[in-house]
């Protein structure tokens, strides 16, 4: 893990100037700067409310989780070294992810952005089952906790990546409780995303990540937020289960874009898939190999209904063509 000198990361970002901040997570700010080597970096820092309180544990905590990983390019913001600030607090040096968040991807926050087409939809529910299925089967296991549209960043190729992890826990094998004995054992998360059922420490386990991947992939699919209060009900998990008991399901979908004839089946499938996910039963959750193996299906049923919608064309046109021919030689 490089050790950075605060000097430069001050240098980069003018002091943790304004113009320089781009995000704000569990632990504090987030700068983008550009290091003397021409690297374009995210520099983490814990707020001041933090650092008066003492309570700089997400930060360590993020840095403790992510050295423990073998750098990840393709599932992870990756850490890319640590620094201390003046006060002797850890500063992060993190990846920069250049293609923004889910979040604001899905909700327009930018002027003049479009919502994503369902095929980059498909392709970014896959990148972050397999990122979340990565974690569970970390040695020893990570179990996020704070997986939300808010922490999923896109890189300069426009793949997924899992963002924050300031609330992430390891479990060891031997003693599940061995890491639960300080605040990072209480239940944390955001509202909307929080498993209902992880209500006490002992009830943690790698389904509660299930239960947030399901309400991420809901709000993928619709383009609409986690909790919206303008919807009845607020909760998008309420609302969608209740559209599968009507068997209105594909009522959940986005209006804002067409969807191409053979992506509907691909996009019944996940939506059973994310309301199986959000059930309140634990044990009906399916694991995230589980979830990567089916969305590997789909993306296979997706192709096949592809070919067979271009046949379908193929036949009309071929059909039309025929028809002219018959009508000029009358």
């Amino acid at each position: 893990m490089t050790e950075f000198k605060h000097e430069e990361l001050l240098e980069a970002t003018n002091n943790y100037s304004k113009s320089h901040l781009i995000g704000k997570g569990s632990h504090g700010c987030i700068y983008k700067a550009t290091l003397k080597n021409g690297q374009i970096v995210a520099i983490k820092t814990p707020s001041l409310g933090l650092c008066k309180l003492k309570d700089t544990s997400k930060i360590e905590n993020e840095a403790h989780i992510l050295s423990s990983i073998l750098p990840n390019p393709r599932f992870l913001v990756n850490l890319l070294g640590t620094s201390r600030n003046s006060s002797g607090h850890m500063v992060l040096v993190m990846e920069h992810m250049s293609g923004g968040m889910l979040h604001d991807l899905l909700h327009l926050t930018s002027p003049g952005s479009s919502p994503p087409s369902w095929g980059r939809r498909a392709r970014m529910a896959i990148q972050i089952a397999r990122a979340i299925r990565f974690l569970h089967k970390s040695k020893p296991l990570i179990i996020h906790r704070y997986i939300k549209s808010e922490n999923i960043l896109f890189d300069s190729k426009s793949n997924a990546r899992l963002a924050d992890f300031g609330l992430a826990v390891h479990i060891s094998s031997y003693d599940p409780f061995s890491q639960l004995v300080d605040s990072m054992s209480l239940p944390a998360g955001t509202i909307g995303y929080l498993d209902p059922s992880y209500t006490s420490p002992c009830k943690l386990s790698t389904k509660n990540d299930v239960f947030s991947f399901g309400v991420v992939l809901l709000e993928i699919v619709s383009g609409t937020k986690a909790i919206d209060v303008s919807r009845t009900p607020a909760s998008i998990v309420e609302w969608s289960i209740r559209l599968m008991e009507e068997n209105q399901i594909m009522k959940i979908c986005d209006k804002r874009v067409n969807m191409p004839r053979h992506m509907k089946g691909a996009i019944r499938h996940m939506l059973a898939l994310a309301i199986q996910c959000v059930s309140s039963d634990e044990g009906l959750r399916p694991s995230m190999t589980e979830v990567v193996t089916k969305m590997k299906k789909f993306k296979i049923l997706m192709w096949l209904d592809m070919i067979q919608s271009l046949a379908h064309i193929k036949r009309r046109k071929k059909d039309r063509l025929e028809g002219v021919q018959h009508d000029h030689h009358h």
